[in-house]
């Protein structure tokens, strides 16, 4: 599983319309960025990622899953622009803000932090922890299924 942070103005498209959308998710439309672009088309179907409310607020404020894989975005007529399909999974219980980040030496490298503009980028796993750690939420666990089976012999 890899992890994301996702940016969108709560003004355009926010954090409870997300919540809205419900397990039908939305797509993240809209992307016109090509490293944006070619991390969605990076992402695989159960990857998590931050919400982040960019310009107003400037905070992680949930946790949403991928649900479809890169397809063209619909609000593209070019044919260049691809979008993924996400759902909310649930709110951070504290927001995490960008000045918090910022001060938090272990996120010094974090893309939020050396390529703020990016609206769609990677998050480390050391990363992810941080962060739900400073927003009160123990990270996921990997999935159980994944344990390897011994060979008989």
């Amino acid at each position: 599983m890899a992890y994301w942070l996702l940016k969108s103005e709560p003004d355009a498209f926010s954090w409870d319309q997300l919540v809205a959308k419900g397990a039908k998710g939305e797509p993240w439309t809209g992307v016109r960025n090509f490293q944006a672009r070619n991390n969605m088309r990076a992402m695989q179907i159960g990857d998590l990622g931050f919400f982040y409310h960019s310009n107003i607020g400037k905070e992680a404020v949930g946790i949403l899953e991928v649900i479809a894989l890169a397809h063209p975005d619909q609000t593209d007529d070019t044919g260049a622009w691809q979008c993924v399909d996400v759902r909310a999974v649930e709110p951070l219980p504290k927001p995490v803000s960008l000045a918090d980040i910022k001060a938090n030496p272990k996120l010094a490298e974090m893309k939020l932090v050396t390529t703020a503009r990016l609206s769609v980028q990677p998050v480390t796993d050391a990363e992810w922890a941080e962060v739900c750690h400073m927003a009160g939420l123990a990270p996921p666990k990997p999935s159980a299924a994944k344990k390897s089976k011994k060979a008989k012999g």
